[in-house]
């Protein structure tokens, strides 16, 4: 598994078919063959206020991607806006790309990507459990592979073995921070398990706990609006919000953005909520939208529940119960 920048970089990937990690400070000083002392002295020279075990964490992840690696090796990512996964071969040696620097994808090898995407919601439960790993570079359990590579669930019902034991220069997940991100993506599971009408619902449930009155639309023709939030629930009062729920996999396309926005009036707000995400033409026609517009993916969904709970109604919370946990900080 390779996520740059926490999976927001899988559409760079798929295009300029590589993959890539950032540390940008450190990528223009190293190479192929640096020992890991070096690395690290590298790692704590250019990134000083850096704490010692977060930089033999980051040492570790750049020396695998960079010496570990090899050509016939596969790769996966993962885009968490989409919950898809792109798999492919290594085709290359490690290169930099100093044009890349900014983007934060300076460190490279070429992928041959294959055209068809995974569905995370076509996995087995025991396969999603350790791609939640906060890692940007870490390798999968056998069962895993062989799950997101050649659809083998009878595989990821064998219990896994126990880890085997590491010596210090391994890369050590943080499993606090795991349990996070696999809390968040379980709860993003859970909710891309409710049909059409619940999701509608839930949506107006967390416009709800940010204190507006909502209107869901019936069942049928909605006219791009299935939800109209307002602060007297009636849409006299602005902000007079306009929500379009689409719950699929697919992407919104530019043409659906373009629809929703030249069915409104100039005085309405803008939500618009994709459980399959966004392409980024979508993204371009929102951003140049002549009303105040806003995409939710089911992540940006998640956070703002997450952030309201304890204010959603209780049919709300029917949909996607929870129970709070703490964690150290």
């Amino acid at each position: 598994m390779v996520r740059g920048d926490a999976g927001r970089l899988y559409d760079h990937f798929r295009d300029e078919s590589v993959v890539a990690i950032g540390w940008s400070p450190l990528a223009p000083y190293v190479k192929p063959g640096l020992s890991r002392d070096r690395l690290l002295a590298i790692y704590l020279e250019h990134e000083p206020q850096v704490k010692l075990g977060t930089a033999r964490s980051g040492r570790s992840q750049i020396w695998r991607f960079i010496n570990e690696i090899r050509q016939g090796d596969w790769v996966i990512t993962y885009s968490p806006a989409n919950r898809t996964y792109l798999s492919g071969q290594v085709i290359s040696d490690f290169e930099y790309h100093s044009e890349w620097l900014e983007r934060g994808m300076s460190m490279t090898r070429r992928v041959k990507w294959n055209t068809e995407e995974i569905n995370r919601d076509d996995l087995s439960t025991a396969t999603k459990n350790p791609l939640g790993s906060t890692l940007t570079v870490f390798q999968l359990p056998e069962y895993a592979v062989k799950e997101l590579l050649y659809g083998d669930r009878a595989a990821a019902v064998i219990p896994p073995q126990p880890p085997e034991v590491i010596d210090d220069e391994e890369v050590i997940s943080d499993p606090l921070r795991d349990m996070e991100m696999v809390a968040f993506e379980g709860i993003k599971d859970r909710i891309n398990r409710l049909d059409w009408d619940e999701m509608q619902h839930l949506v107006a449930g967390v416009l709800r706990s940010m204190g507006y009155k909502t209107q869901v639309s019936p069942a049928g023709a909605d006219r791009g609006k299935d939800i109209i939030a307002s602060p007297d629930g009636f849409g006299f009062e602005n902000p007079r919000i306009i929500v379009e729920v689409k719950h699929r996999r697919e992407q919104m396309s530019s043409h659906q953005i373009r629809s929703f926005i030249g069915g409104r009036h100039k005085d309405d707000r803008g939500l618009y909520v994709s459980t399959g995400g966004f392409s980024k033409d979508a993204r371009y026609e929102a951003d140049r939208s002549t009303i105040p517009l806003t995409l939710w993916t089911l992540d940006d969904l998640v956070r703002a529940l997450l952030e309201n709970y304890e204010l959603v109604d209780i049919e709300t919370k029917l949909l996607v119960p929870l129970k709070r946990t703490y964690l150290p900080a």
